[in-house]
């Protein structure tokens, strides 16, 4: 999960800029915890499947972005604009509302991953998950709703601190791994498991790595937003290949190199952020802080950058009338007060839920990125419909390559869903039946018609899929 684009001076810039640029969107928090999430569900062997297959559709997502950013850059009001056009009003809603709710829970998550990565200092914080980290985090995130109030923003100063955060630990940890690899090792924790072959084996690795991939990505779509930066339009595709292959090289380099120092049982079960245990593994506690260190800073960053950016979430379409009116209110210094106020209350109501979890951090990650699957595969669906009913292509060669790339990019998104399990699915129902008095707020207030009748059925299933979610947390079938 990855920070707001950069601040750039000039409007038009190179491809090394752009690439640069492209990276930054991409790279986050997610990156420190590799190590510890690949070794708990796969070996060697299914993490190369499982970037491959990430690899693979996580390209064609930031293509399809990329083709609707200039097919369509008349639809600027973010993802859901996308599925507003393609599928409707309450669809298009319930894209924003569902990037909103994983924008919250992914900052949820950075309050974990604090605490989490502070108790080497504080034992009592635990892994997050604990009383005291609860109430700590709850400080924060009320502290941080504080100073935006007060007309804090995303400096650029903020944006160069928090890219150097990450990025320098990051590659400090991948060279020392790569001088401590230990090949018996490495080979040792290829099938993973219990050692043995099989392809179903490695298939069940593989998918249970799928949402921590997605989690990594999440903000692949901010890439495309760089394509107005381009000084040549053909740039805008080579810096999206070149920042992608370049990040998801660190991405597998990070897995794959700390499987070479510790078996996959010890990966299993260091705390998180795992990269700090791998590291401190090979040079000792100094090597542990130094991450953690960079992990705080970094997570802090993004924490203020999410933040600002949920509340953006709500806040523009409120101003297309998507959103009830009350969420267009701002204060002096012009910060959405509302709209911060319900993206605070969310992930306070999450980290609450968080003192119920078996693995916290873990369930919020994975919730995450199970939410943003939604707006994703509808995304992808909007692009793949406008290549079937040729709108904005007419004789244009591009329309079948294009086919292709949206084909493939909706297929992934729908392979993601099933990775997800119906747990997360379910759960995510819940908050998107309880989103739905929005819509109908925002509806009453044009004295507009709720639902046409497809989307009854649509939230007819919703709720459906709420009160399912709903069962299996009271029944214990679905634990958190």
């Amino acid at each position: 999960m990855t920070t707001t684009e950069p601040q750039v001076k000039d409007d038009k810039v190179s491809l090394p800029t752009l690439t640069a640029m492209v990276v930054g969107s991409m790279i986050g928090s997610g990156v420190f915890l590799l190590p510890g999430r690949f070794g708990t569900e796969s070996g060697v062997a299914g993490a190369l499947i499982a970037w491959a297959i990430a690899g693979a559709g996580m390209l064609m997502l930031a293509f399809v972005f990329q083709r609707l950013a200039m097919r369509k850059p008349e639809l600027d009001a973010g993802l859901f604009a996308y599925a507003k056009a393609g599928f409707g009003d309450y669809v298009g809603f319930n894209s924003a509302f569902g990037f909103w709710a994983s924008a919250c829970a992914g900052n949820t998550s950075y309050w974990v991953l604090i605490m989490a990565t502070t108790s080497a200092l504080f034992p009592a914080l635990g892994a997050g998950d604990t009383l005291l980290a609860v109430i700590c985090s709850s400080i924060g995130v009320w502290l941080f709703f504080y100073l935006i109030l007060r007309g804090v923003k995303q400096a650029a100063v903020i944006n160069r601190i928090v890219t150097w955060a990450k990025v320098v630990p990051i590659l400090v940890f991948i060279v020392i791994a790569i001088i401590a690899f230990k090949a018996d090792v490495f080979t040792g924790n290829f099938w993973g498991g219990d050692g043995n072959y099989s392809w179903a084996s490695l298939f069940e690795q593989a998918k249970g790595t799928m949402l921590i991939t997605v989690f990594v990505f999440l903000g692949i779509e901010g890439a495309s937003v760089y394509s107005r930066f381009a000084r040549k339009r053909e740039d805008v595709g080579r810096a999206t290949v070149i920042g992608f292959l370049s990040v998801l090289s660190v991405f597998m380099l990070v897995t794959l190199v700390s499987y070479g120092v510790l078996p996959q049982h010890q990966l299993a079960g260091v705390p998180q952020p795992s990269m700090a245990s791998v590291l401190e593994s090979i040079v000792g506690e100094w090597g542990s802080v130094f991450i953690r260190l960079g992990v705080i800073l970094s997570v802090l960053g993004a924490y203020l950058a999410w933040t600002l950016m949920a509340a953006e979430m709500l806040f523009i379409p409120a101003k297309s009338e998507d959103m009830p009116r009350f969420l267009t209110r701002e204060n002096a210094n012009g910060a959405p007060v509302p709209a911060l106020i319900m993206a605070g209350g969310l992930v306070q109501l999450l980290l609450i839920l968080l003192l119920f979890a078996s693995d916290a951090l873990n369930f919020m990650l994975d919730l995450t990125a199970a939410l943003a699957l939604v707006p994703y595969l509808l995304a992808a669906g909007y692009a793949l419909k406008l290549t079937v009913t040729r709108e904005t292509y007419g004789g244009d060669r591009s329309r079948l390559p294009d086919m292709a790339v949206a084909a493939v990019a909706t297929f992934y998104t729908l392979f993601l869903l099933y990775a997800a399990g119906w747990d997360h699915l379910l759960l995510s129902c819940i908050l998107y039946a309880g989103g739905a008095i929005l819509y109908w707020l925002a509806r009453r207030e044009r004295n507009l018609r709720v639902f046409t009748r497809a989307e009854a059925v649509l939230f007819g299933l919703i709720v459906i899929g709420a009160i399912g979610g709903l069962y299996g947390l009271i029944s214990g079938g679905i634990q958190l």
